[in-house]
């Protein structure tokens, strides 16, 4: 390939991937065709990418966008799963389609500045998503104020309660 060529394709990476920041590595070597569209439309309706890229040119494209050391993690016939909503989204999915198709391979992942091997991406899939992690930290913040409001209005129950039965064993005695 020409360096001309070369700087295109680069080119076009670096527009597929910018805003990127996070993403799963494959290996999709030795699916059939047919595989591969159904591979890409299951992920597509997920709202996860896929693209096969050359590595060389894929590194430089990932620099250019700031993100280092995705060197490790490209290495051999690679092809990048990325979008939904976060990487553990896309791992979780990754992970879920192996079980479909049987040559797909996990090769790593890369978030936040951070190199993955395939076993920590396998793990990645196993964190809770975004989603997971708000619901978590709004039942954080909201659990304090429940109790305390519990505690407030535990008195007030009481004596309505005590007043609630003296009412009634009057209403009795009447």
């Amino acid at each position: 390939m020409s360096k001309y060529i070369k700087g295109l394709v680069q080119g076009e990476f670096e527009k597929k991937l910018s805003g990127v920041t996070g993403f799963m590595v494959v290996n999709t070597m030795g699916m059939d065709g047919v595989n591969n569209n159904k591979l890409r439309t299951d992920l597509g309706k997920k709202n996860i990418k896929v693209l096969v890229v050359k590595n060389t040119l894929a590194r430089r494209a990932f620099e250019t966008a700031g993100m280092k050391g995705v060197g490790a993690v490209l290495s051999g016939p690679c092809t990048i799963a990325y979008g939904a909503d976060s990487v553990v989204d896309v791992a979780k999915e990754i992970v879920e389609i192996i079980k479909t198709y049987k040559k797909l391979e996990i090769k790593g992942a890369y978030l936040d500045g951070v190199s993955l091997d395939a076993k920590g991406a396998v793990e990645l899939s196993k964190m809770p998503n975004r989603r997971q992690l708000q619901g978590q930290l709004v039942t954080m913040v909201l659990s304090p104020g429940a109790k305390v409001a519990g505690a407030i209005m535990s008195p007030a129950r009481n004596i309505a309660g005590c007043v609630k039965a003296i009412i009634e064993k009057a209403e009795k005695a009447a």
